[in-house]
């Protein structure tokens, strides 16, 4: 039985790798200016490079895709954690608040200090998933203080009042942007949409860090996620400090969303849909669930990427609208089904 799990789950793994390359060489080769797969590959391979290639693969659309795919990873694999803890199957970063929490810290940021830096400096860049931790943080706390209750989590409480959380905190970043100038308004506005369109290779360097320390923490600590799916009583008896494990795997969710956020602004859904299709293939091991689900993360999130930049050509559509697009039925399936 061990065995055929870990088939399968090997097998699934490999499928939405390959899915994924599949969709970030479309991504790589699609656009205003079309490409051969030859000239990509010399590209790449510094073979005959050329000037306008060397412009649009290497800093325009590698760096685009690349970034888009760890977003992808990292809103899965907190979407994985939050459901896990706060035992609730509709819980996602966006719905319950942390990226909201995440987003106004940023948009202050863009508000008191971005016309005073440059949009791409390397400041700027490094400064916005620092404001977003602490935003997604201190929302996050704000919620969970308030579903408590009882001496336990309640999920429907999370859940409802993370939306409303979400929603005032949403309103004030449309407040704060509404007062910037128009060039900041322009790029709050599709920024708070989430969109990666002006992806570049500081928001890659600026984002691995976060990855580097938080996602090895959540892998670590699969286990617990698994011995979290047992009542609370039963999770105390086998020694598990709960709490403690809670706070260390939520503050790692949060140090992910805020590094995703920065970049991408807010991409709802992903950390919804992710966990359930993995749960579905693979079961409820999370040594198996989490790989899996960042992998589909990074599928929606490319797949939504090339879908918003090749519809309306040479315009572009917010790659969180069309995430957004996909979502919203799927959660209103899984409410009717949680209701039934």
């Amino acid at each position: 039985m061990f065995k055929l799990e870990k088939t399968r789950f090997a097998v699934l793994f490999g499928l939405g790798m390959i899915v994924c390359a599949i969709l970030s060489y479309t991504s790589l080769v699609t656009g205003t200016y079309a490409m051969s797969f030859t000239e990509v590959w010399q590209t790449l391979f510094r073979i005959d490079p050329q000037p306008e290639l060397d412009l649009v693969i290497l800093e325009f659309r590698l760096p685009r895709i690349i970034v888009g795919a760890l977003v992808g990873l990292g809103l899965a694999v907190a979407g994985t954690v939050i459901q896990s803890v706060s035992k609730n199957g509709l819980a996602d970063p966006s719905i319950i608040g942390i990226n909201a929490g995440a987003g106004l810290a940023i948009v202050v940021f863009m508000y008191f200090f971005l016309g005073n830096l440059q949009t791409d400096s390397l400041l700027a860049t490094f400064s916005m998933p620092i404001f977003g931790f602490i935003g997604g943080t201190l929302a996050s706390l704000l919620i969970f203080i308030l579903s408590w209750e009882r001496g336990r989590l309640d999920p429907q409480r999370l859940l409802l009042i993370g939306i409303a959380i979400s929603t005032g905190l949403s309103s004030v970043s449309l407040f704060l942007s509404l007062k910037m100038s128009s060039s900041d308004f322009d790029l709050a506005t599709v920024w708070v949409t989430g969109s990666i369109w002006h992806a570049n290779w500081y928001y890659l360097v600026a984002m691995l860090p976060w990855f580097v320390f938080f996602l090895p923490v959540i892998i670590y600590k699969a286990h617990v996620l698994d011995v979290f799916q047992l009542q609370e009583e039963s999770v105390k008896g086998l020694g598990v400090q709960t709490e403690k494990q809670k706070i260390v795997l939520l503050l790692s969710s949060v140090g992910l969303v805020a590094a995703c956020v920065s970049v991408s602004g807010t991409i709802s859904f992903v950390g919804l849909i992710s966990p359930h299709i993995a749960r579905r293939l693979v079961g409820s091991k999370h040594r198996y669930i989490l790989p899996l689900s960042g992998v589909i993360g990074m599928i929606l999130v490319v797949f939504a990427d090339l879908l918003a930049k090749t519809i309306v050509q040479p315009a572009e559509i917010p790659a969180g609208i069309i995430v957004a697009i996909i979502g919203v039925p799927y959660f209103v399936y899984l409410l009717f089904k949680a209701k039934v």
